[in-house]
């Protein structure tokens, strides 16, 4: 297991998408944000049953900077309860490891 770790989350929009992806690469608490394209989310929320377009995103950071890339994207997301998964990294390109660590400050 490495100390990288991806973090998944879902945005309403490519525009948000790229704007908070951008915000949290500057701020230095994710070495690269990966903006998939459009996904349909069907999910229940507040008793009812959604369908929806999205655009899903992934972050790479440190696992020690998960909790704050978390909180920081919790802060600019336009959603109430916005996703936001870690998924750890179990083996990685030694050269491509020590990017993210050296990407990422504290």
């Amino acid at each position: 297991m490495t100390d990288i770790v991806t973090v998944y989350t879902t945005f309403a929009d490519a525009e948000e998408a790229a704007r908070i992806g951008r915000i949290l690469v500057e701020e230095r608490l994710a070495a690269c944000a990966n903006i998939l394209g459009p996904c349909r989310s069907i999910y229940r929320w507040e008793g009812k049953i959604e369908d929806a377009q999205e655009v899903a995103a992934l972050f790479k950071t440190r696992i020690d900077m998960a909790d704050a890339l978390i909180a920081r994207l919790a802060e600019l997301h336009s959603y109430e309860v916005p996703a936001a998964v870690v998924w750890p990294i179990e083996n990685a390109l030694p050269a491509y490891a020590d990017w993210v660590r050296a990407e990422i400050s504290r």
